[in-house]
């Protein structure tokens, strides 16, 4: 892969999440009844900085939980010949809430499909809402992003990395490479 640009720096990184977070509030008309779901691995870290600005700004702390998806997605064969049910850490109810399910990037939208399909296994959300930190295009399912913190139009050719030192050895960034 070879680096084309930079998308977002550290400071364009906590702008976008932090204005995210504010119409996270503001559509919802308050805190009440929303939670919050992070997609493993990076969307696990946009819904931390979402629910810390939301303490921030409103003095409530809203209930954070982790999915993994891989188990419901649907091209799961061929990313993982034997897939096993992954790990959820979502330590209440979701049923008549609004999940706020987040993650890095929007690209398909097969990764939000799945993450929905296994939020229903969980019980009946009274709504389900999604924040993506970057809206690259190119879905192939009809999914959109309810709160985007960029769009960034891509070729397929293009790679969008978001980087977060909590799994990346490398300050908080968001990337554009292209593929060789």
């Amino acid at each position: 892969m070879t680096f084309k640009a930079k998308l977002m720096d550290e400071a364009g990184v906590h702008r976008a999440l932090r204005r995210i977070s504010f119409e996270i509030v503001e559509k919802n008309h308050g805190t009440d009844n929303i939670v919050l779901v992070g997609i493993r691995r990076r969307g696990v870290c946009v819904a931390k900085e979402i629910r810390d600005n939301i303490l921030a700004a409103e003095n409530v702390l809203l209930p954070l939980g982790e999915l993994d998806v891989t188990f419901y997605r649907d091209d799961v064969t061929k990313k993982t010949p034997s897939p096993t049910i992954g790990e959820k850490d979502i330590p209440f109810s979701v049923t008549d809430k609004t999940v706020v399910l987040t993650d890095d990037v929007i690209f398909t939208g097969r990764t939000v499909r799945a993450a929905i399909d296994a939020i229903f296994t969980l019980g009946r959300p009274r709504a389900i809402r999604f924040a993506a930190l970057i809206d690259r295009g190119h879905r192939e399912l009809p999914i959109k992003a309810d709160y985007v913190g960029k769009n960034v139009p891509t070729s397929l050719s293009e790679v969008v990395r978001v980087s977060f030192p909590a799994f990346d050895d490398a300050p908080i960034s968001v990337d554009l490479y292209s593929v060789n």
